[in-house]
């Protein structure tokens, strides 16, 4: 059996501490309650303190919990609410376009699926939950891309990589392609990502009217498109599924 990090399980430990007892802890009062030397206590605060997990008061040298932890802390509870908010409205959106429903938030400079739910017939699906997808060629990434400017500044930084001859590479048309989409109100991909597949995708914000992750359907591209435009029907879909999960989320109209 693999045998647990010491020092990271001080510093959870640590962290458990700050977040239960007073506002501010000493250095000797965090060492004498963790059963720690000085030094090493004070070397695991030094360490958390750079990584913006606690922060020090300059007046009195105690230590409270930093706003980096209060943040992680924060995107968690917004995936999770993000998720669950979505489950009923995801299932419709499947059930109704007959194509899968995906739910994808910004993460680590790509599309982080969090939600997927089946194409409802009976052929052999597999679970996506947990995929990445690039920002610049989906239409959840490019969603996010638009309306999220830290996506939109990773897309622009990232690779863009050519995955078919329909993928959007170059900075200028990237650009264009996402001013029609923030004009719509929806991001398209039909062929873009993977030969013979379409997918439409729609913003989802939250009650600060900020932008919170993508929701879209993807399927193959003569069922999802017609005359080599997306169907009107399964965008209208898509809108109000974004739509009724930003109600959810306390949006209000818009």
């Amino acid at each position: 059996m693999a045998r647990n990090i010491q020092s990271l399980e001080r510093a959870a430990a640590m962290l458990r501490l700050l977040a239960g007892g007073e506002r501010r802890l000493g250095l000797s009062d965090i060492a004498s309650s963790l059963g720690l030397a000085k030094g090493t206590a004070h070397g695991i605060l030094r360490t958390l303190h750079e990584e913006g997990f606690v922060e020090q008061d300059p007046a009195s040298g105690r230590y409270q919990l930093g706003a980096e932890l209060l943040r992680l802390g924060n995107s968690y509870l917004d995936v999770h609410e993000l998720r669950s908010r979505a489950l009923v409205w995801t299932d419709d959106l499947a059930r109704s376009s007959g194509e899968s429903a995906y739910l994808g938030v910004l993460h680590q400079h790509g599309v982080l699926i969090v939600h997927h739910v089946f194409r409802p017939d009976d052929s052999r699906q597999v679970l996506e939950v947990g995929a990445m997808q690039p920002l610049h060629s989906t239409a959840l990434g490019k969603v996010l891309s638009a309306y999220d400017p830290v996506a939109h500044s990773e897309a622009l930084e990232a690779e863009r990589k050519p995955y078919t001859a329909r993928t959007v590479s170059s900075a200028e048309d990237f650009e264009a392609v996402l001013d029609l989409t923030r004009a719509r109100g929806y991001a398209a991909d039909i062929e873009e990502t993977w030969e013979g597949v379409a997918s439409v995708a729609a913003p989802i914000h939250d009650r600060r009217h900020m932008p919170v992750g993508a929701v879209g359907v993807t399927g193959a591209v003569e069922r999802v498109c017609r005359a080599g435009e997306l169907r009107p029907e399964l965008v209208a879909a898509v809108r109000d599924c974004a739509r009724a999960v930003s109600r959810d989320l306390g949006a209000g109209r818009f």
